[in-house]
């Protein structure tokens, strides 16, 4: 998804780089919540028009490749995100509520793509199960 896109008002090629980890850094994401969360991100991004390039999950952190129009701001897609999957993962799956008093740490890591082709970032996420 490495194309310029734009809006009324701003041209714009931004894709960035995410990621984060539950509370705790506890390896909570199993098959079951892989796959719903994975769902919940999705529906997020589609809502905000970011369209997402990669997505993947380890049991104890999460990545995503994701492009945001720069007026929205990727800090807001992130909170939602984080909010509306927390939410819905402690709804769906009671066990992690004993687990972990909320399911994200506050903090993220985002970075640009821009210091490395989107092919190479791409493929990394792609890899991260086989690192």
């Amino acid at each position: 998804m490495d194309e310029t896109r734009s809006n009324d008002n701003v041209v714009h090629r931004c894709t960035y780089h995410v990621v984060w980890c539950p509370k705790y850094r506890r390896k909570v994401i199993t098959a079951d919540v892989d796959t719903r969360l994975k769902q919940i991100i999705r529906e997020v991004c589609d809502e905000r028009n970011a369209p997402v390039t990669e997505l993947e999950t380890m049991p104890d952190h999460m990545q995503l490749l994701v492009t945001c129009g720069p007026q929205y701001g990727i800090h807001r897609l992130v909170k939602q995100i984080k909010s509306r999957s927390s939410r819905l993962i402690r709804q769906e799956f009671p066990e992690l509520r004993t687990r972990i008093p909320t399911l994200w740490t506050n903090s993220y890591l985002v970075a640009t793509v821009g210091g490395a082709t989107l092919e190479i970032v791409k493929k990394y996420v792609e890899n991260q199960r086989n690192v």
